[in-house]
Order: C-alpha cells, then structure tokens, then sequence
C-alpha cells in the first residue's frame, strides 16, 4: 500500500508558488486570481500588509499573504527569507505619477521616485528571488511592463518618467534572460495593454482580462521563449 501511495505522489505534478508584487489591488490581485484559479500556490504581496491578508482572504483560503515593499531592501531580504521555495514571481509593482507632464517640466525628484518603484524595486526582487530558481533548475519571471517604454513604438512624452523607467524595464528583461539561458528560467516582459485600474481609470480593458497575457507567460512551457516582449501570443518590438 506505501509503496502505490509513493508512485502515485512521484507522479503528481509539483504545485508551483508564485509570487505576485502589488497584489492588493487592481491587476495584481487580478493576476493573483487568475494563476490560483490555474493551480498554483499563490502569495499575494503588498506594502500594507493588511491589505495584501485582505486580498488574499477573498481570493481562497490556501493563499497566503506577504509585506513586501520593493523599495526597502529590508522588506525584500525578509521576503526571501520567508520564502524558499518560490518558482515564479510577476514583478508587477509600479508607479505612474506624471501624468500630463513632460521631459522638460518632469521633476527630478518624481523621476527618482518612479525609478525607485518600476524599475529599481523591480531590479531588487528579481536578485533576491532569481538566484534560488536558477539553483533548482526552473523558474519563472515575468515583468509587468508597458508599450510606453518601447523604442519600437516611440517613448510615451507624456509621461516621461513612467516611459523612461519601462524602457529601462525591457533592457533589465533583456539582461536576466541573456543570464539566466540554458538554466531552466525563463525571464519575460508583458505589455498588459490599458487597462482599468486605479493608475489608468478611464481605460476600458479589465484588469481580469489583461491578467490572462501575464499568467499565460508564467505558464509557458520549458522549451519556451526568453528574454520576449510580449502581448499575448504577439511578440512587441523592444
């Protein structure tokens, strides 16, 4: 009996935990719904810790919850601490707060503040969570990022600091994939599209919806792409 309960756990599928940055809210708490409702071991993660318990509470009660501020190094190592056996995370924490400004009337100390959120904050997580996924041979990273920082398509002006700290989002991507090749991670960026959140609430897109592009690249398969910049399936000109 012993030996048919071990094959039978042998051939389980391991649950994977994924951890998704400024959960409480808006498209990371859709982004939350939607991998638990696909299987994994969600950990919702937010500034305020009761909102991310909050959060977590409504979505099930196997999801757990995290205080995690990206910007504080202290908040951040004691994530990591806390949290071994992380497979995926969706770096989705981020500002926009210069709207209607521009490169010439931006300030420098909202830049500073934007950096520090989109792509710093972002650039922190992922040296403190990557390292344990490329050790064990599989992983998943995912940044929410935004058409606004594609050279491609042009920097958005009207929102300089945002556009700026996206662009600098899609070259980090570039750069953890060119690293991580061959080792079983995948690092990928997501253009979710306008969506309607609380930073953009006049877009029409929801938040459930844009949140099936980011958890679709969390799921792609081991022989999938890396180092992409994506929007579904279509891939964005960086």
């Amino acid at each position: 009996m012993n030996g048919t309960s071990t094959a039978l756990n042998e051939r389980r599928p391991k649950v994977r935990t994924a951890l998704v940055t400024g959960a409480n809210r808006g498209l990371g708490a859709a982004v939350a719904a939607e991998l638990h409702r696909r299987g994994f071991e969600v950990v919702v993660s937010a500034r305020d810790e009761a909102q991310a318990r909050e959060t977590a509470a409504a979505l099930g009660e196997d999801v757990r919850y995290l205080q995690l501020d990206v910007t504080d190094p202290v908040s951040v190592a004691a994530a990591a601490r806390a949290l071994p056996e992380v497979d995926v995370l969706v770096s989705n924490a981020g500002v926009m707060l210069d709207t209607g400004a521009d490169p010439l009337t931006v300030t420098p100390e909202l830049v500073e503040r934007t950096l520090s959120v989109n792509l710093i904050g972002s650039w922190r997580v992922a040296q403190a969570f990557l390292p344990v996924m490329i050790d064990r041979g599989w992983g998943r990273l995912v940044f929410v990022s935004s058409a606004t920082g594609s050279f491609t398509a042009g920097l958005f002006i009207g929102c300089p600091a945002y556009s700026v700290s996206k662009a600098a989002l899609n070259g980090l991507t570039q750069m953890l994939a060119a690293h991580t090749e061959g080792t079983g991670v995948l690092v990928n960026a997501v253009n979710p599209g306008q969506t309607k959140t609380r930073m953009m609430p006049s877009a029409t897109r929801t938040a459930e919806e844009s949140a099936v592009a980011i958890a679709d690249a969390v799921t792609l398969p081991d022989d999938g792409p890396t180092g992409t910049f994506r929007r579904g399936d279509r891939l964005i000109g960086w």
